[in-house]
């Protein structure tokens, strides 16, 4: 059962990935000019910009993990070919 619902948090498309990303650069934004109105001038402006860049960081991981993670499992499925031959 744990397993079921535990499956539901795995991203396995790049589709669910931008999603994902969306999702994160909305509240991003959201908390980014929160700041602004908290911290207004530059001070503000460097944390808008530290919250949208940590959006950047964390999407590009996860487009990266979900590519390796198709090689990966392309190479497995090459070698459990060869080695049945």
């Amino acid at each position: 059962m744990l397993r079921k619902i535990g499956r539901l948090f795995v991203i396995k498309t790049r589709f669910e990935a931008f999603l994902i990303i969306y999702a994160l650069a909305l509240g991003s934004c959201a908390r980014g000019t929160a700041y602004l109105q908290q911290f207004p001038g530059f001070g503000g402006q460097l944390l808008f910009l530290a919250t949208t860049g940590a959006v950047f960081l964390a999407g590009a991981k996860m487009l990266d993990c979900i590519r390796l993670e198709k090689e990966v499992a392309d190479l497995r499925e090459a070698a459990a070919a060869r080695s049945g031959e």
